[in-house]
Parts: structure tokens; sequence; C-alpha cells
């Protein structure tokens, strides 16, 4: 669950107060969290709570009418891993099997890239009808994971079957969910090697040059290598860095020069090699002491080439090794990382173009081409990083030396 990202959508049920427990469980587990409501499920439990619990704010209007301020289903869709919606009412489950969008809750839904759990919560009349049978039935159909109510004591007084499932079960759901994944595809034992971030090269104390990166990429591609049971090492330059693993040990440096002593000390070890940090490819020759000062119109800053790092480690790669590069272009992308490819002995190039809409440094979304080193080209759409990331760690679990 380490790293997992969980969208939790609560209905308006009495059951909705036992999702305090479900956050609490999750985020021990070491999975993110952040939670949607239904305006009718704030009468069952605080927003606040489920905020501070989960770390993140609690989305539940479309849009904050104080501030103008638009709630983005969308975002929330490409976001989540998984969406588990609990408690869910008969009049939520009737919504989503007809495909009606009256709240954030249903909207998300309709936008979901990703699977969907639901825990149906009603009195025992109510889950017996025929059209709460039917409503389940389609949302089957449609591919949703369905935990089953539990017998037990209900709200109304009555004993039956409508009970929503305890906070453990719906875990234990989650986790079988995620262990079925890639039952073939593992990198347990593997030692994996990922750069990321920028480097930056300085000018002066307070000055560098640098790049827009912002490490997002080489953060999710850890953590799916992690979540397959790999040992990651990640070399990082100054990122905004949140995560943590017992099979993670990190990294982190500033300059180019820095980011090619740490590989070198630990590459030889290294099964995989995913480097898609953005390493400055000139530094200045000279850095000043002192803060420079505005005192010409112009400034002549001379440049000096970095040592290239990818290039180092595919001059020294051993046979077994496998070794992963980025290319990021605005033009000419297949040839240049075709170039690339070889002139820097890869086995595979991640490239994109930065003229791409969603595409490029610091968004959250990215939209990726692949080639191998036998030739073999492969198109994606526009993804999560956290979906691109599963697509780049499962190519190259298959990739064939």
């Amino acid at each position: 669950m380490q790293g997992k990202r969980i969208l939790l959508g609560i209905t308006g049920g009495i059951a909705a107060y036992k999702i305090a427990f479900l956050v609490r469980i999750l985020k021990k587990l070491g999975a993110e969290v952040k939670c949607i409501m239904t305006p009718a499920s704030c009468d069952f439990i605080s927003p606040l709570v489920l905020a501070t619990l989960s770390g993140n704010p609690v989305g539940i209007e479309f849009w904050n009418k104080k501030t103008g301020v638009w709630t983005n289903h969308v975002e929330y869709g490409l976001w989540a891993d998984l969406f588990v919606v609990a408690p869910l009412t008969a009049n939520s489950l009737a919504k989503m099997a007809h495909g009606e969008c009256d709240n954030l809750v249903l909207a998300t839904y309709l936008s979901m890239k990703s699977p969907v759990i639901v825990a149906p919560a009603m009195d025992l009349d109510m889950y017996a009808h025929p059209t709460t049978k039917r409503n389940i039935e389609q949302l089957k159909k449609d591919g949703v994971i369905i935990i089953p109510a539990e017998n037990g004591e209900l709200a109304s007084g009555l004993e039956g079957e409508g009970r929503m499932a305890e906070p453990e079960t719906i875990v234990l759901a989650i986790q079988n969910y995620f262990s079925t994944l890639s039952p073939t595809k593992s990198l347990a034992g593997k030692e994996i090697l990922i750069t990321a971030g920028p480097t930056y090269e300085a000018l002066d104390p307070v000055r560098f040059i640098g790049n827009h990166s912002s490490g997002k990429m080489g953060l999710e591609l850890a953590k799916k290598c992690l979540n397959l049971g790999g040992n990651v090492t990640l070399i990082c330059g100054p990122i905004n860095l949140d995560l943590k693993h017992k099979n993670l040990k990190v990294v982190s440096i500033t300059t180019a020069v820095e980011m090619l002593d740490a590989v070198q000390l630990v590459w030889g070890k290294m099964d995989i090699g995913i480097f898609s940090a953005a390493v400055a490819d000139y530094r200045p020759k000279n850095v000043v002491n002192e803060k420079i000062k505005k005192s010409e119109d112009n400034l002549v800053i001379e440049l000096v080439k970095n040592p290239d790092v990818l290039a180092w480690a595919g001059s020294v790669k051993k046979e077994s090794q496998i070794l992963v590069g980025f290319a990021l272009e605005t033009n000419d992308m297949l040839a240049n990382g075709e170039s690339k490819l070889k002139r820097k002995n890869l086995d595979l190039i991640v490239m994109n173009n930065l003229s791409d809409k969603g595409a490029g440094f610091a968004g959250d979304t990215n939209k990726i081409t692949l080639l191998d080193n036998h030739n073999n080209l492969t198109n994606f759409e526009l993804k999560s990083k956290s979906e691109v990331a599963q697509d780049i760690v499962e190519y190259l679990i298959n990739l064939k030396k």
C-alpha cells in the first residue's frame, strides 16, 4: 500500500462515521488518501475530521461559492490509483448505475481513469429490493468491484444484510486488488537506480542555472518499482521529496558533477537504471564567492559542458543491466530519440514532446513514446504520471535483452 493513491468517496449514510477509521488504517499502511463527499454525507461525518486524518482538503461542492474556485473532478480522476466509494447508499448506487451526475462524487466516478470499488450500505429491505440487485449487477458489468454488505445490526434497529463492510474488510479488498494487478510481473530482489529532478549549477551564493523539472516522474517511477518489490536507490536533485519506504535509499545532490559521483558509486551493483533526471548540460566556468551586483547593462557568463551522466552509465553497462533514458524534445522527437538511444547504449528511451499539451515538466500528466533497442516503437495517450510510470515499468519488465 506504500505510496498508493486512494480516493475515498463518501455518500450520505450513517455508516459514513466509520470512514474515519478507514482513513487512519490506509494512512498507517503508507497510502496517500484524499476524500470527496456528497453534501448529504456531511450530516454523518465532519469534513474537518476527514481533512485532518487524511492530511488533504476535502472536496464537497463543484465550486466554492465564496471564492469561485472550481473543484476539478477530472483531476481527482487522474490522481487516484483507486476510487473507493463507501458507504454507497441506495440512492447513489442507483445514480451510478444510470449515469446520473448531480454531485462531485458522481462526477468523479464518471471521470475516473482508475478502477472503482464500492461498499454498499442500507437497510435490509432496501438491500434485498430487486432494483438494488439490478443496480449492483449493472455496476459489476461496468467493471466496478463490489464489497458485499454484511449481516448485522442496522441503524433502523433491525438486523440483517445491508450493513457496510467493516473498514478492515474494505482495506483487505483494496490490498487484494493491488496484489492481483500484475501477478506475473515482479521486481522482487532487483536493485534499481532512479535519477530524478533537476540539477542546479551555481553562479554565485544566491543564483544558479537550472530547469523546471519537478522530479514528479522520477518519484512515480520509484513508487511503482517499490510496489513491485524492488530495492530502489533514488538519486535526486532539489525536489519536494515526500516518499518513504523501507526498500528506498535516497541520495540528495545538487549539481551534475555530484550526480555523476553518486551514480558512479552504485551503478555497478544495479540491475536496472532509470535516468529520468533533467541534468543541466552546462555550468558556469567560474563561480563567484559573493553575490553578483547589478552594475552593468550586460553580463557575460562563460559556460563549460557538464559530464554526461547517462552516457557514462551506458559506456560501462554490463550485458545483464537494463538502462533507460529520457528525451524531452521540442522538434524531431523520433530522430533525436533514436540517436540518443544508440549513442548512449540504452535499452529503452522514453520520449516526449514539449509541444504536446499536458506533457513536459511540473504537471501531473505526460504523453510518452517508447523506443527500445529492438526498434519497437510504442505510443501512449495522455495519462497521469502515475499511469505513465506504470506503463514504463511494465514495459521494461517485459523487455528482452
